[in-house]
């Protein structure tokens, strides 16, 4: 290619084409192509970066607009984000590098936080809510036993007394069950003890 170039231009100047207008043409060139490449670039340097500085790796869980999944792939131009929904996301780098992404398994696939809330009618007895509660926790397999299970009576809500469940989970995989899981026996312990689950 560069032998080419060099003859076409040795050929122009021979036929008598000023290659000072060719300089300008290809400068006015370069400045469009540049403009047209610049997001290409953008993204390019941002693969760089997050190849360099490994924010996000290959296997990673992220949470990209409300969607959960695992990268795939990092390439020079874009990522591949595979869903828990089984669909692909081609995310352009230089998105993962100037917006913010939770990485839930950024040092590791370890033991995470769960936060659940339970609103209760007024009138129920405070403390043995809460004591329902800390047995349910410890009660779920998928709880580890350190950090231990906590329960706080938070707020005083419009219709009902508040609480927050801490619980931890070995792996961030174990969230979803674990939600279902505390929420159905809270739900049935409720029931077979009489506490109310108020309506706003």
């Amino acid at each position: 290619y560069v032998i080419l170039i060099l003859a076409g231009l040795i050929s122009l100047n021979i036929l008598g084409f000023p290659l000072t207008n060719l300089a300008l043409v290809a400068g006015a060139l370069g400045v469009g192509i540049g403009f047209g490449l610049q997001n290409i670039v953008n993204n390019f340097l941002s693969g760089l970066i997050i190849l360099f500085e490994r924010p996000i790796k290959v296997g990673d869980m992220l949470v990209i607009d409300g969607q959960w999944g695992l990268v795939k792939e990092i390439r020079v131009r874009s990522t591949v984000f595979e869903t828990f929904d089984k669909y692909v996301l081609i995310i352009p780098n230089s998105e993962l590098v100037s917006n913010k992404v939770l990485n839930w398994t950024h040092y590791g696939a370890g033991v995470n936080r769960l936060t659940l809330k339970v609103g209760v009618a007024y009138g129920s007895d405070v403390e043995q809510v809460r004591q329902l509660l800390l047995e349910i926790c410890q009660d779920n397999p998928r709880v580890v036993a350190e950090p231990p299970p906590q329960v706080y009576f938070t707020v005083y809500g419009d219709s009902s007394l508040e609480f927050t469940i801490w619980v931890h989970v070995s792996m961030p995989s174990d969230r979803m069950p674990a939600t279902h899981e505390i929420n159905r026996a809270i739900f049935a312990a409720f029931n077979e003890r009489g506490i109310e689950i108020p309506f706003p």
